[in-house]
């Protein structure tokens, strides 16, 4: 009995053991790049791997399409028991194997209009591919900056908290020994309470953020993640001329666009088949018999068919002018992906120039609110400055602060909204 319960405990330690590594496993931290991050959302998120099922699906479709053109084999086994009374009653059975093979002459441009499309359609679906790797890119990025603005914010927040307790217990001495009024220390109080409060909010931020990375990236919603990189500045090169001019030619969108204006071109060419004669060479071999499996007798053939429609009443002039329509439709999408492509890298583009002016004059507006504070101080703490003086440029101090991660943000955000309109390709290792 015992060792039974010995057993038991040992068993009992060993699985709280195993559970608490798990925990920790789980919990462990794990420490991103940016291009790591990137890297896992591609690798993770199901919005590739759906356009990766398009793409294996337009080349099902290319090759069937391809396969209209080769030899069809078919063979047919019949049965049959028969009986009549012509020149007098009789049953008989009849075994018959038939095997027939016809190869496609001409179509009328149907055949090779019809691989024309499905080639387009693979083309297109590649794209697809590529342009939701490129916003995989984006998410992945934006929820990486979102977690750096979000840890900056909560740095910030924690430097006003710790301001205005150390303003507190300066307030509470000189109040102490009475040089300044009891408004003075209820006002601090309350300065420091709200700054807490924003505190705890700039928290709670940080965990959505973190969170949502973890969505985007394919990592359990409670990881704790630490990021390698800090928010910073690298101008960019490149004018906004060259932006709109890389985007016309290389975005997804704008590609598949004039994909669809091809598809329909041939979409033409397929009805306009109907128009013209189809010529097939046919090949029977037929082998029969009254006894199973039929195989004494036999013939066999060799003959060409050519099938043209003479009168449809309209019906392949109604496919051609339905397909022509579609032309026309196809060309106007194209001029509007083109103007959304030029309108979305332009926007862009002077978002991340307003964004980099602001770096400039927030950073400078920095170190002047934190001379400006430290003045306020040392005149209160002098007797020739108030209480709200220090207050007031407390609040100057956080505000241009957080007007720089802003504008750091903004503009490295931009940045990456930027490369995904130009349709610039994801690198891949």
């Amino acid at each position: 009995m015992q060792k039974r319960k010995g057993w038991k405990t040992v068993m009992t330690a060993m699985l709280v053991s195993g559970l608490l590594c798990g925990q920790t496993a789980w919990a462990a931290d794990v420490d991103l790049t940016l291009q790591e991050a990137i890297e896992k959302a591609l690798a993770t998120n199901p919005t590739g791997q759906m356009a990766l099922a398009d793409q294996k699906k337009a080349e099902g479709a290319l090759r069937q399409a391809r396969a209209g053109r080769m030899p069809v084999l078919n063979y047919t086994h019949t049965d049959n028991r028969r009986g009549g009374n012509y020149s007098s009653s009789y049953t008989e059975n009849l075994y018959e194997n038939t095997v027939t093979m016809t190869v496609p002459l001409y179509t009328g441009g149907q055949l090779e209009g019809s691989i024309d499309q499905a080639k387009v359609g693979v083309h297109s679906a590649n794209l697809s591919v590529e342009q939701a790797w490129q916003q995989m890119k984006l998410d992945a990025t934006t929820g990486y900056y979102d977690v750096l603005q979000a840890s900056n914010m909560v740095q910030v927040d924690k430097e006003s908290v710790e301001r205005l307790e150390a303003h507190l217990k300066n307030v509470q001495a000189q109040f102490n020994v009475g040089t300044v009024a009891k408004s003075d220390v209820l006002r601090s109080e309350v300065e420091l309470a709200n700054a807490k409060q924003t505190l705890i909010k700039a928290d709670n931020t940080y965990e959505v953020s973190v969170s949502s990375l973890n969505n985007v990236i394919g990592l359990p919603l409670d990881t704790k993640i630490t990021l390698k990189e800090e928010l910073a500045y690298q101008k960019y090169e490149q004018s906004m001329i060259d932006c709109i001019d890389y985007a016309l030619k290389n975005r997804p969108d704008v590609l598949q666009a004039k994909d669809s204006l091809t598809s329909t071109v041939k979409g033409v060419q397929i009805a306009q088949s109907g128009k013209k004669p189809t010529v097939a060479l046919s090949s029977l071999y037929d082998f029969y018999d009254d006894a199973f499996p039929g195989d004494n007798n036999s013939n066999w053939r060799v003959y060409v068919t050519t099938n043209w429609n003479v009168f449809d009443s309209g019906l392949t002039d109604a496919k051609i002018s339905q397909a022509k329509a579609s032309v026309e439709k196809a060309q106007e999408q194209l001029r509007k992906t083109r103007d959304a492509a030029h309108l979305e890298v332009r926007q862009a583009y002077l978002n991340m120039q307003e964004a980099e002016k602001r770096i400039d004059t927030t950073k400078v507006a920095v170190l002047q609110a934190e001379e400006d504070y430290k003045i306020a101080q040392v005149r209160y703490s002098a007797g020739v400055g108030t209480n709200l003086d220090v207050m007031d440029s407390q609040v100057a101090l956080t505000q241009a602060k957080t007007n720089y991660i802003q504008a750091l943000y903004d503009y490295n955000t931009s940045k990456a909204k930027l490369e995904k309109a130009m349709g610039i390709p994801v690198a891949r290792k």
